[in-house]
């Protein structure tokens, strides 16, 4: 990691370190454009077609069935059952208190005004499968879809060799979900974007993706035949923040713990303590070598920094420049700084708070704001999968008594018919 001094550096230079590294999406959009317009006029043809090229897929039906659905279930060890329902728990615990609540406001009498929400009745799940299948983002991403009231909820995800993980495949039934299909990168997005004949499309498409992935859900988004999104999600990212009381091999292999998702991730460490700083470091290498994504580890610390600050207020105004996707407070007295985050999309306060939980079993959502979002927006919620309606209801009486205002506004914006949808009702 490179190593720098908060206050030998100038407002731009500290600017320049919040950047994420660069992804250059022309190429990519270039290569996803033609896969999304096959898609588009010749449907679930050319996803398999794209999916034999990509990810080898074996056969032509893509669909699980309840058979591969039981077998999955069978087949796990008892142990990762366990866990995955125990995670399942927690999660859905915390998101029921997300589901929001209808209200009504008598403006005054005869002016009834109130919100009500509805599910999205058909979503899409992507769930990654490539050099890491992802059952906890099944989890994460079906949860809240359930909670929400979704009438359909599809997922998609591709699979070795014709066969999906038992792991995901227990994790969508926990869910209750019925429809997967066994197809992954662009073609799925354009998949669930366009439908086919077969399979129809979906209103809104949820999930991670490498940048293929999240180039296909740009490009679909803005497309008027397409479909919405979730958000633009980037590559992983973290910051710690550590005092002199930190233990080193926490912090350390928190940092390696998003460093690993991935050579574009990135990891920051920002400490009061240059003592400290050196000792992450030290555990780093030590704690690098053991690892199995050993490779992808280390490209991403090259991308990632430590940075020196004279005090903590220092290192959490840093962050929130930055906007993390994750923040873990790795200091002491942690609680008291809380007040003080603006911008990061969850934050893990404590010593005893490794961003792992979060990823898992804690109960929060680990579908978050990447590349500096958190500025604007939250993680996913059960909301996600929910718009809400305004509905209002005026008497006779009611209309009459903003009649005047609603005739003069309309009468200065030069809108006629919206003056006499009013007046004409009073008349006679």
């Amino acid at each position: 990691m490179k190593k720098y001094f908060y206050k030998n550096l100038t407002v731009q230079e500290l600017a320049s370190l919040t950047k994420r590294p660069a992804v250059d999406f022309s190429k990519v959009f270039e290569a996803v454009h033609p896969i999304l317009n096959d898609i588009k006029k010749d449907g679930l043809k050319a996803a398999l077609n794209y999916a034999k090229q990509f990810d080898s897929f074996i056969g032509e039906e893509i669909r699980v069935s309840k058979k591969e659905f039981r077998e999955a279930e069978k087949n796990l060890d008892k142990k990762t059952r366990k866990a995955l329902q125990i995670a399942a728990k927690n999660i859905e615990k915390f998101h029921k208190k997300q589901l929001p609540k209808p209200y009504t406001v008598e403006i005054q009498n005869g002016i009834k005004c109130s919100r009500e929400f509805r599910a999205i009745e058909n979503a899409g799940l992507y769930i990654p499968g490539g050099s890491a299948v992802l059952p906890s983002t099944m989890l994460m991403l079906g949860i809240p879809a359930r909670i929400a009231g979704c009438k359909r909820v599809v997922v998609y995800s591709p699979a070795k060799e014709g066969k999906v993980n038992n792991p995901l495949l227990y994790a969508a039934e926990i869910c209750g979900i019925t429809e997967f299909y066994k197809i992954g990168g662009a073609q799925a997005i354009g998949l669930m974007a366009y439908g086919d004949s077969s399979i129809p499309k979906v209103n809104k498409i949820f999930g991670p993706g490498n940048q293929y992935v999240t180039a296909a859900k740009l490009l679909v988004s803005i497309d008027p035949e397409g479909a919405a999104i979730d958000m633009a999600a980037g590559p992983s990212e973290l910051v710690v923040i550590a005092d002199r009381n930190s233990n080193p091999a926490f912090a350390a292999l928190d940092l390696l713990s998003q460093a690993e998702h991935g050579p574009d991730s990135q990891v920051v460490l920002l400490s009061d303590s240059e003592e400290m700083v050196s000792k992450i470091n030290l555990e780093l290498l030590r704690q690098l070598e053991i690892l199995p994504r050993k490779e992808f580890a280390e490209k991403s610390l090259e991308n990632s920094i430590s940075l020196i600050t004279e005090d903590l207020i220092q290192a959490v105004n840093f962050s929130n420049m930055y906007a993390p996707e994750h923040l873990i407070l790795n200091i002491k007295n942690a609680e008291k700084y809380r007040n003080e985050i603006h911008n990061a999309g969850s934050v893990f306060i404590g010593g005893f708070s490794p961003e792992s939980a979060g990823d898992y079993a804690s109960g929060t959502n680990h579908s978050l704001p990447t590349s500096g979002y958190a500025r604007i927006t939250g993680g996913l919620t059960v909301e996600s999968f929910m718009k809400s309606m305004t509905f209002q209801k005026l008497s006779r009486k009611g209309l009459k008594k903003i009649a005047p205002v609603i005739e003069t506004l309309a009468e200065a914006e030069g809108l006629e018919a919206h003056k006499r949808a009013v007046s004409i009702r009073f008349k006679n």
